[in-house]
């Protein structure tokens, strides 16, 4: 009876987890208060980090949530940070909670016009390298101004409808019987053939859309839920945030469509694979039959949700209000125009984001765990021993490294948060400041106060000072951001739309593996990333 008690608790801790995970997390809880008390705080924060970013590049096996949770409020409980802490972090980035809770719900009611514009991309153009480019370039332009998880939602829903049409139809099978999408034993050779080629052919089309959201990611406050963070440190509004990004942001995104166009051109990498003709045909047939089933009401509420998507962008670029507050809006004017009245239609919309909005504030506890115990203070004294724009270039890519293998949100947060400490305390030894250096800092980064101004009220020697430190700062952001934004796409682990691709139920169906995305991610992550280097070394 004890033992089947103790192998059915086994069993329910961290679910279907492998066994060697859940030991290990296991291992760690139990290694880290016997590492507090014997070699002290600061290396057993260390290795809590180490454990933290092996739960996150362990994300396929088990969500980062409940695993990180648990070493989270251990870190709280062992004193290594405060209850205070988390939520003094979660209260500094509350816009950016706003954003993934509103934002991310509110374009989930507009996904019925994104995978309109998707599909006309899919069976109206012929050639494989126009569509690539679309996608490509769809993805990023959507990324900017939308969610980057919603919009490689909505192409992912795009590909596995069409993959479900034509794999029930090649196989004699109806769309009401059960099938198993995975499954080809029903298919004569010609048409094993041309599915193999048409799952290649989506391979490609879902590499090149995730890519383009990474490269319209990192142009505006509201592509990735990190620019907002940094943003939000650095008091830029959306268009500020563009213009600062912009030197670094347009080289890659020029470069990022170059090498989409390349890969498809000389076919390497696994691109290349053209869509066989009459399946082509087929979609084409189904794709005319959803815009006749579509109707005058269907038709109604993709007006409505373009001109929501406008409304969107002008209130996204004049900044009328928070970011969130804005997603809110959309919510509103989306859910009441187009009829979703009734609250088990509200819910679903708010699924997406829920999950990584606690994830996020878990960042923010073990950022607590690096503030409280200084752990980076040697990380950021180390690479602020450089000078001049090989300092920018060294934390492009020590950002950029650590994106590749954690996640990229907890890597900008601890780097923006530790830098800004660092400023903060070289602000304070200015004389004649007449206050200290975090209150010199918040008037700085005061988005609703003029820099230019605050100097002006300074002494000349201080204002002096004070401009030429901020106005390096400014580049450090530039440097961070970016840096965690273009070479963490040679992983799913640093870039979430990649993760959410990797697990999601078109993956398997299109043999879509974690290798298989690295390799077909690679020519990507040299060009893109070389090209972010020497941007941020030349342009900045």
């Amino acid at each position: 009876m004890t033992q089947t008690l103790m192998q059915a608790f086994g069993k329910n801790f961290l679910g279907n987890a492998p066994n060697w995970y859940k030991l290990a997390i296991l291992a760690f809880l139990v290694i880290n208060p016997i590492l507090v008390f014997t070699v002290g705080p600061f290396i057993a924060g260390w290795v809590l980090i180490g454990e933290f970013i092996f739960t996150l590049a362990m994300a396929l096996k088990c969500y980062p949530l409940p695993s990180g949770g648990l070493l989270a409020m251990e870190a709280v409980i062992l004193g290594l940070t405060h209850p205070e802490t988390v939520y003094h972090e979660a209260l500094a980035n509350f816009e950016v909670i706003l954003l993934l809770i509103f934002m991310v719900a509110g374009i989930y009611f507009m996904k019925d016009f994104l995978q309109f514009t998707f599909t006309r991309i899919l069976t109206k153009v012929r050639s494989k390298i126009i569509i690539s480019l679309l996608f490509c370039f769809a993805g990023a332009f959507l990324s900017a101004f939308l969610d980057a998880l919603t919009v490689t939602a909505v192409i992912i829903a795009v590909a596995y409808g069409f993959y479900n049409v034509y794999h029930r139809f090649a196989s004699g099978k109806t769309m009401t019987c059960e099938h198993d999408l995975c499954m080809d034993n029903d298919f004569k050779d010609q048409k094993r053939e041309e599915l193999i080629q048409f799952r290649t052919f989506l391979r490609n089309l879902m590499m090149h859309g995730a890519v383009g959201t990474a490269l319209g990611g990192v142009c505006t406050l509201v592509g990735e839920p990190q620019n907002l963070l940094i943003g939000a440190e650095m008091g830029w509004h959306f268009m500020e945030f563009f213009i600062m990004i912009l030197p670094v942001s347009m080289p890659v995104l020029a470069v990022g469509l170059l090498t989409c166009v390349t890969v498809e051109k000389l076919k390497i990498f696994s691109y290349g694979a053209e869509m066989p003709g009459n399946i082509r045909s087929h979609l084409l047939e189904t794709a005319i039959a959803m815009e006749e089933k579509r109707g005058m009401t269907g038709k109604a509420k993709l007006i409505v949700q373009a001109l929501i998507g406008v409304w969107l962008i002008m209130a996204l670029a004049f900044h009328l209000a928070a970011v969130g507050v804005i997603g809110l809006s959309v919510i509103v004017l989306l859910t009441a125009f187009n009829g979703f009245i009734d609250e088990h239609q509200l819910g679903p919309a708010f699924e997406e984001a829920l999950p990584f909005t606690a994830l996020l504030v878990v960042f923010f506890a073990i950022v607590g765990v690096i503030h409280d115990q200084h752990l980076f203070a040697p990380v950021i004294n180390y690479v602020l021993g450089f000078e001049g724009q090989s300092q920018l270039a060294a934390y492009y890519l020590a950002n950029g490294v650590l994106s590749m293998i954690s996640d990229n949100v907890f890597v900008a947060t601890v780097y923006i948060s530790e830098t800004k400490m660092h400023f903060e305390a070289i602000l304070n030894t200015i004389p004649g400041i007449g206050m200290t250096g975090v209150q010199l800092m918040d008037k700085l980064t005061d988005p609703n106060l003029v820099r230019a101004d605050v100097l002006a009220s300074l002494p000349q020697a201080a204002a002096t000072q004070a401009g030429e430190l901020i106005h390096h700062f400014d580049k450090l952001a530039v440097s961070i951001n970016t840096g965690t934004n273009i070479p963490s796409v040679a992983t799913p682990n640093g870039q979430a739309a990649f993760l959410f691709l990797l697990t999601s139920a078109l993956a398997p169906i299109i043999r879509l593996s974690y290798g298989r995305m690295v390799i077909m991610a690679l020519p990507y992550t040299i060009t893109m990333s070389i090209t972010g280097l020497a941007a941020t070394y030349y342009f900045l």
